[in-house]
């Protein structure tokens, strides 16, 4: 499952809904205005369950409840080296903003954080690229779908 914190772009949620379609992912977490763009989303927009609500805490404690290993994708100074990282196999990847990340209410709610190392500027990669990166690192982990 991806979980996803308010982003600015549409695009960008579409280009997420994209990989994640490509990796099996069967359901999207959004809050904001999300709206897939069916263009960019392609497939993706018909194999995915997106639910829309108003905020992410209520939800993500739920998804602790039902088993789900809350995974971060954020720049901390406690986050992991993604290339390091073993997921578990239910997991929720939860997704921050493009500016602000993820906030520190979200992120105190995390069982996990993960970063991708970065070696140039700027110093990480847009969020649907980011998001790609690493649900194909799950999946590299899972093979078996």
């Amino acid at each position: 499952m991806v979980v996803c914190a308010p982003l600015r772009s549409n695009v960008n949620l579409s280009r997420i809904a994209r990989a994640a379609s490509c990796c099996g992912v069967e359901r999207i977490v959004c809050t904001g205005h999300a709206k897939l763009d069916r263009r960019i989303a392609r497939d993706g927009a018909e194999t995915l369950k997106i639910e829309v609500h108003r905020t992410l805490p209520p939800r993500l404690v739920q998804m602790r409840a039902d088993g789900y290993r809350l995974v971060g994708l954020e720049q901390t100074t406690e986050s992991q080296d993604l290339h390091q990282f073993h997921f578990n196999r239910k997991t929720a990847l939860v997704i921050g903003n493009e500016r602000t990340g993820l906030t520190p209410d979200l992120l105190q709610l995390l069982d996990d954080v993960v970063e991708i190392p970065v070696w140039g500027m700027p110093y990480s990669y847009n969020v649907a690229t980011a998001t790609s990166m690493t649900l194909y690192e799950y999946c590299r982990q899972f093979p078996q779908g």
